[in-house]
Order: structure tokens, then C-alpha cells, then sequence
């Protein structure tokens, strides 16, 4: 399916309801074929969707009635079914305006029944567009249709069959608004009489589908610099200042690195091809070698040959161009979002005290301690516990800041340091590191920390909010630490686009994307649940049902009467009804409250099937969550789920292991204390690293050194590797060995193959792998438009593990050295993408 255009609940809704019976139906079978489901689960989705069910609702707490559909299936369901009915809506009204026309035959009907995306339908439609001022429609309107229709149909040059024609005085269109044209002379008569002809021949879509399919197959895209003034400026671009390939084997994300060098006046495209071969096709369907005289029939080559150049390749060339910017689209917006979601899932610390630490030389190291419930702490006069130290150059206060941070450790009882990866990182873990070694005493374990974001939550209006007493630079401090004690929960606080996990983030549809990052965002929130008592307005707003508004009720009405007792007390929220409490309730959780089920993932609605469980069993609520003897020895046959909406066994399943976090069992990696810098690297060396994002050629591996090195995807494993999304994900901790360093470009190769270990073969790297390592992304520019690190092609709407391989995807066992690096301030996504993943020519 192509890339859609992202449509909102009600348009999705309007659309349904234009739609009769007939076509629904034919909906739900396509999209049950497409996604390898039954069609009975698709009409139950749709129908608890339509009825206002979100997606985490439905995965949830409707199981039986989808059949067990979990909630991939379910996005890769939604998404699918706004598509095609969005689809149906447009391909009616085709069908009513050709009929309007009277242009609609069967084999157009056939032709828009069968269309497979917009595009098609579109290009359908396109020659029966009405243009009142095209230069065929002004030559019709002029009276010049009838010579046309002549030279088509006899044996007469075009200049006979203008001999009648008559030049009119006053040229109205077909509303009767008066046009200004002239047809004065034989010359401009002949130029409108092929116009017309040009025009009638558009209408022959089954030659144009044979053209675009040959053109694609043999086309080539070429890139060039702008202007010699640009060379220098767009350096960046350089590798593709003289560059060409096939269109059809272009990788995605080369594609939008030429895309956009040309949107920065870098770089010129276009699409490169013959034309005598395509033009002898359009002179062949319509036998102009066999018209006669032969002045017929060259006007008639003419024709044919302004046909092919001046409508159809300009029309194939966009086509194809738009085809696959649309899946390079798609693609990155698909990376983006995956990658997001692993982010999200992070393995949380817990409930733990923490210093979170935000690096800095020039500004000094600004500090905070949160306590076990994310709150900065305060001290014995209830100020918050905050402090500035200067220990680097030109300050050189290391004694002193190192006297503050034992005291704080101690005095706190800091069980974990989470220090900012920006600037000064390893320095400053190096210190804590040396203070914690000096004393026993103290029980703290450091640990670095992706921070990329958290100077935009630091100046954000929900900082504001949360942290109104503290200045703008120590809330950065505060970010760090709940970042590490909760990921999700200080996660979505800050807009994704400055996480710094996308590819190419603002070039792709931006409301594409941002629908799509929201609902990753939803399912891992709504997958883990909140603590309803405890949760900030950014996090409740994920959670099934719920929105900004309604979730800043809730924090209001919390504030104002205290924490919640039950789950029951929420309905007193102003603009929390009944529809809302029922897709958002089971996701909310109430510790210490009245009813120890609010604290579980069991819904409300089933508060009276558990009831009955508990009859069973003979005991009381506490004595059986957690028991899985009590509960295994409890008879259910006698018992059904209210309405069908969730099992007996999956309500069990919960008690037994109430409010599980889905989320992964948290660990650090042991970065090696005598490797600070790219300079303390040797080749060879093995070192414990931190995965910080995956891409088609590979994934780049934070080892404390400042630059993320890049392990290519011929270094990931002695088997083929088709996808390393399939191999790691961001935050994975790996070990890997150094294979190249590139000290004076900030560049470090690794491998994840056992040294011992020899490719079998070697095979020439794409330019996709050539880069060995990019800089990490300056944390002082993290709300730049493009700081985010790129991230791998992944097609769209295919199951993980099922997906081809990417066209370029490469083996090569050993890195080609490329462009010079960019200032990591400036790079962001595309200075990633083209010096690590396709700035050269590729090599044959």
C-alpha cells in the first residue's frame, strides 16, 4: 500500500458513512486478505472502532471479540482501513464527475475499481480533468476539433483538412466566458489541431501503464551540483555533485538526501532515459506508419513524439519520482516510529534516588536529586536539592566540586548517578567515578545517559510547570535523572523529534508523521499503565480515551481534592463521561486506594466476574492476587466473561501477575574507565557499548568516547543479515571490537564478530556503509530542527522478520573511508544519513 495521507477520526468516520453496505464489505475482505486475517475480525474491529474504540482498548480488553488481534495487527489494521476508505470515497466522486461528463465506459470503470492507491486514481482521472485554458481546450473552443477529427480519420494532409476552417471573431469556453486566443495564421492552426489530437491520445491509459512500466525499468536518476558557488557550501552534497544510478534500484534514504540537497539549492535532479524507443511504441499502437499522404503522417510523428516528450515522460517522471519519495516516506517515518517505541520501552531503574547530572564545562555541572517517587528532594529547609559545580577549565574547581558531590551522595543516599551523555560526559563520569572509589561509604553506581531533549523539556511550558522553582538550566538535571528511574514517563514530555532517533524527520509528511509517533507513543503507555496519582498531563494524554484537555482536568481535580481513592472517583472529573472512563480506566492504576483491583490491569467492567472468582475460590481479593495456586485451583467452568469482552483466563492471567511492567529487566553497560576519547581507542580493543540506533546498513554503538561508532551490517554477524533491526535495537547493550578508527574525522568502525572470525567473502560496500561513525548529537542543540541520528529503511506494513532485504544493503567487510564530518551542531539527520549512509557514487 503507498504512503497515506493521515486522516483524522472524523474524517475517517465522514468518509464511512458515504460508503454503502456493498463497499464496506469489499473493504473488509481486501484488507483480510492483505493482512493474512480472517474477515470476521476485521467486521468486529470496525465495529468497535466506529463505535469510538481505541486501538490499546481494543487490543486489551476485546480480545475474544477480535479474536486475539494484538495491537501491531490492530495499527497495521486501522491504518489500512482509513486508507481504503478514503480510497472508495475518492474513487466515487471519479465516477461521478466521468458520468457527469459522459466519458465513464466500462473499461474506466474497470480501470478505477482495480486502482491500487491514490495515484492511480488520480492518473485515471487525469486526462478527463477539465482545463478550459489548455491549449486543446482553447483550439476546441476556436472550432478546430473538426480538422482534427479529419487528420485522424482520413487520408488528407492537415493543411487540406484546414481549408474550410474559419477564423472566429469571438472565442467563448464552454462556461461562455470570453478567451483570448490566436489562430490567425495556418501555423498556429496546425499547432492547435495537434494540441487536440495530443489531448484525445492522452486518453489511452493501457499504452501509458506499458510506457511507464518500460521507463521505469531503464531510467536513471542524476544528480549535479547547482552552480559552482555551491561547491563549497554544500560540501555535504559533494558525492553528489556528479552522480547517477537506477531509479529503480535507488535506496530510500539516498533518495531523500538528493531530495534534499536539491530543496537547499544544492544540488539539481532529473531523470535521465531514451526516448526513441517509447515514442516508436505510441507510433506503433496508432499504426501512423500505415496513415497516408505523408505529410498525414508526419504531422501525425509529430504528434506522437510531443505526446511522449511534452505529456507523458514529464507525467512518468513525477509518477515515479513521487512513488518512491512517497515509500522513502514511509519508510522513515516507519524507522522512526519503531525506533521511538524501543526508546519508550526502556528498562526503567525503579523507584530509586537519584542524581541526575547535566554535564558542562564553560556553564559548569548543574545537579539535582530526585527521590524514589521522581520529586526533587528537599533539604532540611525545604529547598531543593540542586547544586553547581565548576571542576573543568577555565574554572579548574575539581577539589571543590568533587567535596559537593561526596557530600550530596552521602547525605541523600543516591543509590544511582545518571549523567547527561552531552558535553564533558565521560570527564564528568570520570570524577564521580573517582569519588565513589575514595568512599566506601557511598553506594552509588553511575551511569550515562542519552539526554538528547532535555534542554527542550528544560524551556518547555510543562517544565514550567513541574519544576517552576528551578532555572532552566538545572531542570535539565532533573530530566536526566527521571529519565533514568522512567524512561516512558519522562519521555513524553518532549517532542519525539528531538529524541533524536528519525530519519529525515522534516522532510516527510508531517502529519503523517506525527500521527504515527503518537500512536507508538499511546501503545507503549497505554501498554505499561500510570499511576493515576502520581502521572503528569503529558503522559495521562496517551492513555486510551483520554487528550490533552481531559488529561489536564485530571491533574487539576487531583490537586484540588487529593489523590484518588478509586478508580470510581475519576468519573467526578469535569469532562470525563462514560465512554471515556471505559476506554481509559483499565490503564490507570490506584496504588494504597479502597479497592486493591484499581492498582491491576483488570478493567472495571469485570470488577463483578472477579467477584465471582473469588466465591469460587473462597477467599478474600488479597490473598489471591499473586497466588497462582489459589488461582489454578479455582473451577471456571461455570463462569463467562461479561458480554465476551475478556476471557476468564486472561482475567487470571492478570491476578496472577498484577500490573506486570512489559518493559525489560534494567542493566547498564560497563563502559571502560580507561577509554574517555576516540584518542584512547586501539584496533582491536573489545568494549561493552550501548546501541543507540539501528539502520539499513547497520547500527552505531555508544562506547563513552563522545562518537557513536557504526557496526556495518557485514560486522554484525557471520550469517547473512537482511535486516539489523532484526539482530539489535536502541538499548541493547552489545560487546564489539575496533576495526578502524578515524581520529581526524571523528570516525570509529566495530564489529560484532568474534575475532577469530573472517567474512567468507567480500563484496563492494554501498554507499550506505561506507561511513564508520558519526558524531553524537550536541545536547546544547537538541532542539535544532535536525539533530535526530538516522535511522534504517523498514518497509511498511510487513511483519518484522518478514520484510525484504534492502535493495542496497551490503557485505563488505571492511568500511570505505567518505566525506569529512560535519559540526555535530549543524549535522543532525541529514549530516548523519549522507556521511554515514550514501553521499558516494555507487561502485561497480
Amino acid at each position: 500500500m503507498s504512503s497515506t495521507d493521515t486522516l483524522t477520526s472524523s474524517q475517517a468516520s465522514t468518509n464511512a458513512q458515504v460508503l454503502d453496505a456493498t463497499t464496506h464489505a469489499n473493504i473488509h475482505d481486501k484488507l483480510a486478505r492483505a493482512l493474512g486475517i480472517k474477515t470476521a475480525q476485521v467486521n468486529a474491529f470496525v465495529k468497535l472502532y466506529d463505535e469510538g474504540a481505541t486501538v490499546p482498548f481494543i487490543a486489551r480488553y476485546r480480545k475474544e471479540k477480535t479474536q486475539n488481534l494484538d495491537d501491531a495487527q490492530l495499527r497495521a489494521l486501522e491504518k489500512s482501513l482509513n486508507y481504503e476508505r478514503d480510497m472508495a470515497t475518492r474513487r466515487l466522486k471519479i465516477l461521478e464527475l466521468l458520468s457527469t461528463q459522459g466519458n465513464l465506459t466500462d473499461e474506466l470503470q474497470a480501470r478505477i475499481d482495480n486502482a491500487t492507491s491514490k495515484l492511480e486514481l488520480e492518473d485515471i482521472y487525469l486526462p478527463y480533468r477539465p482545463r478550459r485554458r489548455s491549449p486543446a481546450a482553447k483550439a476546441r473552443a476556436a472550432g478546430l476539433d473538426v480538422a482534427a477529427q479529419a487528420v485522424l480519420t482520413q487520408e488528407i494532409t492537415p493543411t487540406d483538412a484546414l481549408t474550410d476552417y474559419q477564423v472566429q471573431s469571438s472565442i467563448t469556453d464552454d462556461s461562455g466566458n470570453e478567451i483570448e486566443v490566436d489562430f490567425s495564421d495556418i501555423e498556429k492552426q496546425l499547432a492547435g489541431v495537434q494540441a487536440i489530437i495530443v489531448d484525445e491520445w492522452t486518453q489511452a491509459l493501457g499504452l501509458l501503464d506499458n510506457l511507464r512500466s518500460g521507463f521505469a525499468k531503464t531510467a536513471s536518476i542524476v544528480s549535479s551540483v547547482a552552480s559552482e558557488e555551491k561547491r563549497e557550501v554544500g560540501e555535504k552534497f559533494k558525492d553528489y555533485f556528479e552522480h547517477s544510478e537506477s531509479l529503480a534500484r535507488l535506496p530510500n534514504h539516498r533518495l531523500l538526501a538528493m531530495l534534499r540537497g536539491r530543496q537547499e539549492n544544492v544540488l539539481g535532479l532529473k531523470i535521465e532515459g531514451e526516448d526513441a524507443p517509447f515514442i516508436e511504441k505510441i507510433i506503433s499502437n496508432f499504426d501512423i506508419d500505415a496513415k497516408a499522404p505523408a505529410a498525414r503522417r508526419e504531422f501525425l510523428t509529430e504528434a506522437a513524439s510531443s505526446l511522449w516528450k511534452d505529456k507523458w515522460r514529464p507525467h512518468i517522471e513525477h509518477r515515479l519520482l513521487t512513488e518512491k519519495r512517497l515509500a522513502a516516506e514511509a519508510d522513515a517515518i516507519d524507522v522512526f516510529a519503531s525506533n521511538l517505541q524501543h526508546l519508550l520501552m526502556s528498562a526503567p531503574a525503579g523507584p530509586k534516588v537519584i542524581l541526575g547530572v547535566d554535564p558542562g564545562i564553560r556553564h559548569g555541572v548543574k545537579m539535582a536529586i530526585v527521590n524514589a517517587q521522581g520529586h526533587v528532594m528537599l533539604d532540611s529547609e525545604e529547598k531543593p536539592v540542586i547544586a553547581t559545580v565548576y571542576p573543568f577549565a577555565p574554572d579548574n574547581k575539581m577539589t571543590e566540586a568533587k567535596t559537593v558531590i561526596d557530600e550530596l551522595l552521602g547525605t541523600y543516599n543516591v543509590d544511582l548517578v545518571a549523567i547527561g551523555n552531552g558535553t564533558a560526559s565521560r570527564e564528568t563520569d570520570a570524577m564521580i567515578k573517582e569519588i565513589l572509589a575514595a568512599n566506601d561509604a557511598l553506594k552509588a553506581k553511575a551511569v550515562i545517559v542519552n539526554e538528547s531533549g532535555a534542554s527542550v523539556y528544560s524551556a518547555s511550558e510543562l517544565a514550567s510547570d513541574e519544576l517552576a522553582n528551578l532555572d532552566v538550566s538545572v531542570r535539565g538535571a532533573v530530566s536526566i535523572a527521571r529519565r533514568l528511574q522512567d524512561p516512558l514517563s519522562e519521555l513524553v514530555k518532549v517532542d519525539p523529534k528531538a529524541i533524536g532517533v528519525g530519519q529525515y524527520q522534516h522532510d516527510v509528511n508531517q502529519n503523517q508523521l506525527a500521527d504515527s509517533l503518537d500512536k507508538v507513543t499511546q501503545d507503549s503507555v497505554n501498554a505499561v499503565g500510570v499511576d493515576v496519582n502520581t502521572a503528569s498531563p503529558a503522559i495521562l494524554a496517551h492513555i486510551a480515551g483520554l487528550n490533552r484537555n481531559v488529561a489536564q482536568q485530571i491533574v487539576t481535580y487531583r490537586r484540588e481534592h487529593g489523590a484518588f481513592d478509586s478508580r470510581e472517583a475519576l468519573k467526578n472529573v469535569p469532562r470525563l463521561g462514560a465512554k471515556t472512563f471505559e476506554q481509559a480506566a483499565g490503564f490507570l492504576r490506584i496504588h494504597n486506594g479502597s479497592n486493591p483491583l484499581d492498582a491491576t490491569g483488570v478493567h472495571p467492567e469485570s470488577y463483578a466476574l472477579v467477584d465471582s472468582l473469588l466465591a469460587q475460590a473462597g477467599k478474600p481479593l488479597p490473598e489471591v492476587i499473586g497466588n497462582d495456586g489459589v488461582l489454578n485451583a479455582i473451577d471456571t467452568t461455570t463462569l463467562a466473561a461479561n458480554d465476551d469482552n475478556v476471557s476468564v483466563k486472561a482475567i487470571i492471567e492478570e491476578l496472577a501477575k498484577p500490573a506486570r511492567d512489559p518493559r525489560p529487566e534494567f542493566k547498564t553497560a560497563n563502559f571502560r574507565d580507561d577509554v574517555n576519547g576516540i584518542k584512547d581507542l586501539s584496533e582491536g580493543m573489545v568494549l561493552e557499548g550501548v546501541v543507540t540506533n539501528v539502520t539499513a546498513f547497520g547500527c552505531f554503538v555508544d562506547v563513552g568516547v563522545h562518537q557513536d561508532g557504526l557496526v556495518h551490517i557485514s560486522q554484525m554477524a557471520n550469517d547473512f543479515v537482511a535486516d539489523p533491526m532484526n539482530r539489535v535495537k536502541p538499548g541493547d547493550i552489545v560487546s564489539v571490537r575496533v576495526i578502524s578508527i578515524d581520529e581526524k574525522r571523528g570516525r570509529i568502525g566495530f564489529s560484532m564478530k568474534p575475532e577469530s572470525e573472517k567474512p567468507a567473502r567480500t563484496a563492494t560496500t554501498d554507499t550506505d556503509g561506507e561511513k564508520t561513525s558519526r558524531p553524537r548529537s550536541n545536547p546544547a542543540n537538541s532542539n535544532r530542527p535536525n539533530n535526530s541520528r538516522p535511522a534504517t529503511d523498514k518497509r511498511s506494513a510487513k511483519p518484522r522478520g518478514k520484510r525484504p532485504d534492502n535493495a542496497n544493503s551490503n557485505r563488505s567487510s571492511k568500511p570505505v573511508k567518505n566525506d569529512k564530518a560535519e559540526s555535530p551542531s549543524k549535522m543532525g539527520t541529514l549530516g548523519a544519513l549522507l556521511q554515514e549512509a550514501g553521499v558516494t557514487k555507487t561502485k561497480k
